[in-house]
């Protein structure tokens, strides 16, 4: 009874967070975006740690570019191309997950950037300042994946 409900209570914070911080997000500014966190959850799935690995960041991702007016999967296209361009060459690294982590939510974070910086110039639009508040997003992706 004590697991189901623990259980319970771990998917229940779980969707409420995929759901209600995106939307946090575009209220308060400073909160950190966490794409590169997610993109390294998603990683995390495809190296074999679980379906919920790949699904909850991945709707994260998703309610996170629908609130903020990003492109569409954009986010989820640099997890992509992170791993199967860079990813696979840190196997030496294997044994630091902590080192792995940064470096991986390091990459995915540029990887956006570049793309969505890209996006810009291509379409030319407007979708994001490069001020304070994206390099302290940044930071906040690097302190966050050393706790993990």
């Amino acid at each position: 009874m004590k697991s189901v409900l623990k259980n319970l209570l771990k998917w229940g914070f779980m969707i409420l967070f995929v759901l209600y911080y995106p939307t946090m997000i575009s209220i308060h500014v400073t909160l950190p975006l966490m794409i590169g966190i997610a993109g390294y959850l998603i990683i995390r799935g495809l190296e074999g740690e679980g379906f919920t690995y790949i699904i909850m960041p991945l709707l994260y991702l998703l309610n996170l570019e629908i609130n903020l007016s990003l492109p569409m999967m954009l986010s989820f296209f640099s997890v992509l191309v992170y791993y199967l361009s860079i990813y696979h060459r840190l196997i030496f690294l294997k044994r630091c997950r902590r080192c792995i982590a940064v470096i991986s939510v390091i990459f995915i974070d540029l990887f956006y950037l570049g793309f969505i910086l890209l996006y810009d110039f291509i379409f030319s639009t407007f979708s994001i300042d490069l001020d304070s508040n994206l390099v302290f997003s940044l930071v906040m992706d690097i302190v966050m994946a050393v706790i993990i």
